[in-house]
């Protein structure tokens, strides 16, 4: 019995490793990522972003399914989660955005800089998660932002203005919502990260030269993602007043 056990448990800490060595590829796939952003093979780039999403998208429930947490405590899956989106969702998006010249100069250095500097105060914050599993201040999202930015090629001064607004979310109390884990809308929600997700695709495909149809669904269902957070938490605080 005593084997058996012992053979058990090394069974599942090899499971649980597994699944950090998952998580840790995105860092791989960040590495790739860069490379193709410094030859500016933007299609390229955005795919190994992609890549590395959804690594992040699974990687957590596998990790909660095996309880990774309890089997290895002495390895922090959260903190290696955090590496990872610090270069998936910040500083490579800051990269693209820097080398691609489309703010222009000095602006670009800027918003770079506006970029990879408050991801940095926000990953420090023990506060980034509500009870009620919303993102407290804009997520630091800079990957859906720029991949927009990418698609719809705005004027100058409009990119520039949304790198600026979003930073400052960053150390605002607004809700943003995360799709898998709030409950509330969450099958509305999840169907728009769908329809944004296959929109995104098809810009990919077409090499950033898709359809206005599909440039400017992805802005719409970009807009819901990052404001149906606020919105929600504007009704709650509405509601109160109206029983009085």
């Amino acid at each position: 019995m005593s084997e058996a056990t012992e053979e058990y448990d090394r069974a599942d800490r090899w499971r649980a490793f597994a699944i950090h060595l998952l998580t840790a590829s995105g860092a791989f796939m960040a590495f790739l990522s860069l490379i193709a952003a410094a030859e500016q093979r933007w299609v390229a780039m955005f795919g190994w972003l992609g890549l590395a999403l959804f690594v992040d998208a699974i990687d957590g429930p596998l990790a909660r399914k095996v309880d990774v947490k309890g089997v290895l405590p002495h390895w922090s899956g959260d903190l290696l989660d955090s590496i990872i989106d610090y270069a998936t969702y910040s500083l490579i998006p800051a990269v693209a955005l820097y080398l691609s010249g489309m703010i222009g100069r000095p602006s670009s250095f800027v918003a770079a800089a506006l970029i990879v500097i408050s991801s940095a105060i926000y990953y420090a914050d023990t506060r980034m998660k509500t009870k009620d599993n919303f993102f407290r201040g804009f997520p630091v999202a800079w990957n859906f932002v720029v991949f927009t930015l990418f698609a719809v090629q705005p004027p100058e001064w409009a990119a520039f203005a949304l790198v600026v607004l979003c930073s400052a979310a960053t150390f605002l109390p607004v809700k943003f919502v995360h799709p898998v884990r709030v409950k509330r809308l969450r099958p509305l929600t999840l169907a728009i990260v769908a329809v944004w997700s296959v929109l995104g695709l098809l810009v990919l495909v077409d090499n950033f030269e898709a359809s206005a149809l599909v440039r400017w669904g992805l802005v719409a269902s970009g807009l819901y993602l990052l404001t149906i957070g606020g919105v929600l938490q504007a009704l709650d605080r509405l509601r109160p007043h109206r029983r009085h």
